[in-house]
């Protein structure tokens, strides 16, 4: 599903920044597997967040898979350049990114004298090959699930390296933990500013919900888009033109995972109406920027395919934004092409500090505060590596996001494009017919991203900015 978030608001003013020389607090909260679904479903998020600041209309994620995108997010590299590609080992998961937790947006923040804390999830097979009691480097607050991760209870938490045990009973439900942690780690103060990633595992499958929310959504069914069990798949590379159509058993699957996933984000926001009240009630509000994404989004039917994600079609690679805090204008949009790989390097500008010379991404801070002018991207990396483990996933692939354009080349030779303004749900692949000029304009400002490291990357995403908005097929 992938529906507008919000309509801009014109010449909304911005809030005030902030008058104390202390830097601001930053909190990111980092949802799993949820796509551009509309907020508006969502009270605490839609009002406390979107129509009190910024949505970011076209924000990607590095990979559209939880553990590559996350350590994007730590360190503000693309997936060939930290090379997690995948969720578990060897290829992936937390063991292949722990060599590198020595330099992460936790370790640049608390050097930049800030309190951190990251409560809830970190990365898939935590704490495979360590102690349950392991912290890594860069938090002080720490409240990570090491078993069950996806079941919301009966898990065991790493709390600040005691092994606590979680039951069953209501108050035992994930998200509420997590909750009632980050309002306890927001109201607490030792004179330095916070930084605190919350990690909810909503709405990632099964999509346990609490019980008060389990009558929700009752009537819901998954979007109908044009692209839902896609009917004309002959343009399509050959693991997608294998894909029979979905049965009607398979669609009543999909319809019942669309409530589960709809209540699952009801503890969300329950979750973001909490976290704002606290920031409240300590006067902390004003002073504290709340970043609200998604490490990568999900499909539900579209394109023939099962729920899931790991594809390079835009209900997998583009995922919400909304950002509030001083200086951001409320109820505005900001339409630049941004990604995963810009948040940690914008924590640090918000904190007063630079990120390391390895850092890919752009702080968003100019955009935050309003620059139009400021020179930026006119096309987005996402990457894709398809481990042995998981033969049901797409192929490896990497994709070329511009304003109009996606292009996509698999590791099998075979190729997509969508004209995304004549062709939004991305229903024909016109890699075959379209200006062999364009397609190797394309190819190559591809090649320039994928082998870009630390500052190149800000140059290979930055150049031909008007062909590309407007190519002649």
């Amino acid at each position: 599903m992938t529906l507008v978030l919000c309509t801009a608001f014109s010449g909304a003013p911005a809030r005030d920044e902030p008058t104390s020389t202390r830097p601001p607090n930053v909190v990111l909260i980092l949802t799993d597997d949820l796509d551009t679904t509309d907020l508006q479903r969502f009270p605490n998020i839609w009002n406390l967040l979107v129509q009190q600041g910024a949505v970011f209309s076209r924000f990607f994620a590095t990979n559209p898979w939880c553990c590559p995108s996350r350590s994007s997010i730590l360190r503000s590299q693309y997936m060939h350049s930290h090379q997690v590609e995948s969720n578990r080992p060897p290829t992936g998961g937390f063991p292949k990114f722990r060599a590198l937790e020595d330099s992460t947006v936790g370790t640049w923040m608390r050097s930049a004298g800030y309190r951190t804390g990251l409560l809830g999830k970190y990365l898939n097979k935590y704490p495979l090959g360590a102690s349950r009691r392991y912290i890594p480097p860069g938090w002080d607050r720490w409240a990570v699930p090491v078993t069950r991760l996806y079941q919301e209870y009966g898990y065991a938490l790493n709390d600040d390296g005691e092994i606590v045990q979680h039951g069953y009973e209501p108050e035992d439900y994930l998200e509420d933990v997590l909750s009632r942690e980050a309002d306890e780690f927001v109201s607490s103060s030792d004179g330095r500013p916070f930084f605190l990633y919350l990690a909810p595992v909503a709405p990632h499958q099964p999509a346990n919900h609490a019980e008060r929310h389990a009558a929700a959504f009752a009537d819901e069914v998954a979007p109908r888009t044009p692209s839902f069990d896609q009917q004309d798949m002959s343009a399509e590379p050959s693991w997608l033109r294998e894909k029979p159509p979905l049965s009607p058993k398979t669609v009543r699957r999909i319809d019942e995972l669309h409530r589960d996933r709809l209540r699952a984000m009801l503890g969300v926001d329950d979750m973001v109406g909490a976290l704002v009240a606290a920031l409240e009630r300590s006067g902390q509000l004003d002073d504290t920027y709340i970043f609200f994404t998604s490490d990568n989004g999900f499909h539900l039917g579209q394109h023939r395919l099962h729920p899931g994600k790991t594809t390079p079609f835009e209900e997998d690679i583009r995922v919400p934004l909304v950002v509030r805090g001083p200086g951001v204008a409320p109820g505005s949009t900001i339409d630049r092409l941004c990604s995963t790989v810009d948040l940690a390097p914008t924590f640090a500008e918000l904190g007063g500090t630079a990120p390391p010379p390895f850092a890919e991404g752009r702080s968003l801070v100019p955009l935050l505060r309003g620059d139009g002018d400021v020179p930026w991207r006119d096309a987005v990396l996402v990457e894709f590596f398809q481990p042995p483990y998981a033969p049901y996933a797409a192929p490896s692939y990497s994709v070329l996001r511009t304003e109009r354009y996606s292009y996509v080349e698999y590791g099998t030779g075979e190729r997509q494009l969508y004209d995304l303004a004549a062709d939004p749900y991305e229903l024909r692949n016109i890699a075959a017919t379209a200006d062999p000029f364009l397609v190797g304009t394309f190819s190559a400002r591809l090649a320039l991203l994928r082998n870009c490291s630390g500052a190149t990357c800000r140059m290979a995403d930055a150049n031909s900015r008007s062909l590309l908005r407007s190519v002649p097929r």
